[in-house]
């Protein structure tokens, strides 16, 4: 499944621009403050770092899409032992997120972003699982939210998501949910 997804975002957004008002590409870079939810993991939010691009594809004045390749890190802290993760380990995940978001413009100053975001672990770190195996699900699926000032060809944008996939692949004993903050700069290339 994992293979047809970005082949089919960007079908999607190639077939989109023929019946669109708008149509932009753009490179973006931001940071992120992520925390995972669950009893092995500190509590607190940890910096990471996204970049990436996205395209703007308006229907109208006021509604459209922007679908968007993100490299994103996130970064946690384990806190307990469990059996089979090492307490006050540092990892970082690396993901390939593939936001889908509703453009809702306010105008041409603010826009409005809300809509689904589904993201691929890129890399286990092996020091933070003892065994070797898996400590993520591949892949974490998430609801985005947020809002994007359009300052000419400046982006300036800051977002939360909401993981919604049980991140948890050693056992069933908690369930690990990611939160992300996410702020940063785009530049309209195209």
């Amino acid at each position: 499944m994992k293979k047809f997804i970005l082949p089919l975002i960007l079908i999607t957004c190639f077939s989109v621009t023929g019946f669109s008002q708008g149509f932009h590409l753009g490179a973006k870079v931001g940071a992120n403050a992520t925390k995972i939810n669950g009893q092995s993991f500190k509590d607190g939010f940890n910096l990471g770092y996204q970049l990436g691009g996205f395209a703007e594809i308006d229907f109208s004045k006021s509604i459209g899409i922007q679908p968007e390749v993100l490299f994103s890190q996130s970064q946690t802290t384990t806190t307990t032992y469990n059996g089979n993760l090492t307490p006050n380990k540092d990892a970082k995940l690396n993901y390939l997120s593939i936001p889908l978001l509703l453009r809702i413009n306010t105008g041409k100053l603010l826009t409005l972003h809300v809509g689904p975001q589904y993201s691929i672990v890129m890399n286990n770190d092996k020091s933070f699982v003892q065994n070797g195996s898996d400590a993520f699900k591949s892949g974490d699926f998430s609801m985005v939210a947020g809002l994007q000032l359009n300052l000419g060809t400046l982006r300036v944008y800051g977002r939360y998501n909401i993981g919604l996939t049980n991140l948890n692949d050693i056992d069933n004993k908690e369930q690990w949910k990611s939160q992300q903050i996410q702020v940063g700069i785009g530049f309209k290339i195209l």
